[in-house]
């Protein structure tokens, strides 16, 4: 390699520490940093799956993979597992190893799914950052059917800055939670402080006057001056519940119980199985089953609801459930309302399942299904 070849793979892998030093959107940083490796190393395709605690592979960053991977929108590639993902799996795959015949490519050249363009062989390494694992970063070329030590060495190398990254990310974002909880909380506290207890106090005020005056037109004023105070006391209650759940501290059900009380709702509360659910999933049933009450107590036409929340091993599930007067939904259809499709929104960002079920006459039903 002559001296301008080597300075220029040496200012490669800077940009790359760079990028993985500075980056803090997962997606863009993981496929510049694929672009650039495949540019040092000669290599012409790549693609990195990140894995969660469920074992689920996504397909994060991936650079010019042929047809037949990339053919109904890169399904073999999302779909199903391989040699690479099982051997992550069962902890065979701890370093850069030499030659995996690519097991999605030869199914897709039995199936005849399209062109390989000479792919046939990928190295493989995991994504790590001491014992934690992220997943595994694949390269290939056409017709290339072996890697050089040297090769796997740099590889490797790259592998474990993307996976100390990747926890630097992790970490940056628990953070950025964290502070937002307590941002809210602290919002929370000053809308209480201040602006409720001034809607209380105008509440007062305007009674006062309904008891002091004899005039029936003022008496009315004041009247409708202390029921606007009244509602407004309400959304603002509901509004402080929102941003800090009274009651979150001691579980799920007894945060949405006391919320549907808050609303004058009657709530009959069924749990199964131990509730110790990662900050995220309880935020977002906390949300969730937040709005579905919420909407109870709008539209539902009456006032007694039921919640069943039911953890197993690896699954949470909530079902919220009215009696009321329902409406036409067909789950072939658009969803037809903003709330009800921000529901959907938050279940499908954490990989759930969620599921309406509502017709007049009958009531309705929300229930989710969120992996933990």
């Amino acid at each position: 390699m002559n001296e301008e070849a080597k300075y220029k793979k040496i200012s490669i892998l800077k940009e790359i520490a760079e990028l993985l030093n500075e980056g803090t959107e997962v997606n863009s940083v993981l496929a510049e940093v694929l672009k650039k490796l495949l540019d040092v190393t000669g290599l012409e395709i790549g693609w990195i799956f990140l894995i969660d605690g469920n074992g689920n592979h996504q397909l994060t960053a991936h650079a010019a993979l042929p047809p037949a991977l990339t053919n109904e929108n890169y399904h073999r590639m999302c779909q199903g597992r391989c040699w690479c993902v099982n051997r992550y799996h069962s902890r065979k795959l701890t370093k850069a190893t030499n030659i995996i015949e690519c097991q999605r490519i030869e199914e897709a050249i039995e199936e005849k799914a399209g062109a390989t363009c000479g792919l046939t062989h990928h190295a493989t390494v995991p994504l790590r950052a001491g014992e934690e694992r992220f997943g595994l970063l694949n390269v290939g070329a056409p017709y290339k059917t072996y890697f050089e030590q040297d090769e796997l060495a740099l590889l490797e190398s790259v592998a474990f800055q993307i996976g100390t990254a990747l926890k630097r990310i992790t970490l940056t974002q628990k953070e950025q939670e964290t502070a937002l909880i307590a941002e809210r909380n602290r919002l929370a506290r000053d809308l209480h402080d201040s602006v409720n207890q001034l809607l209380f106090s105008l509440s007062l005020t305007a009674r006062a006057g309904v008891e002091m005056t004899e005039k029936v037109d003022v008496k009315q004023t004041f009247s409708y001056i202390q029921d606007l105070a009244q509602d407004a006391l309400g959304e603002m209650r509901a509004l402080i519940w929102q941003l800090r759940p009274q009651g979150l501290e001691n579980g799920i059900a007894s945060s949405l119980s006391g919320y549907a009380e808050m609303l004058g709702l009657s709530i009959e509360t069924k749990v199964t199985g131990v509730m110790n659910l990662p900050g995220k999933v309880e935020e977002v049933l906390w949300r969730i089953g937040q709005e579905a009450l919420a909407n109870c107590k709008k539209h539902s036409q009456t006032l007694k609801v039921s919640l069943r929340l039911t953890m197993n091993e690896n699954l949470v599930q909530m079902v919220i459930q009215d009696d009321g007067c329902g409406f036409y939904y067909d789950e072939k259809l658009e969803i037809p309302s903003l709330g009800l499709k921000n529901m959907k929104k938050r279940t499908e960002a954490l990989n759930g399942k969620f599921q309406l079920e509502s017709s007049p006459g009958k009531g309705t039903v929300v229930q989710i299904q969120i992996p933990v």
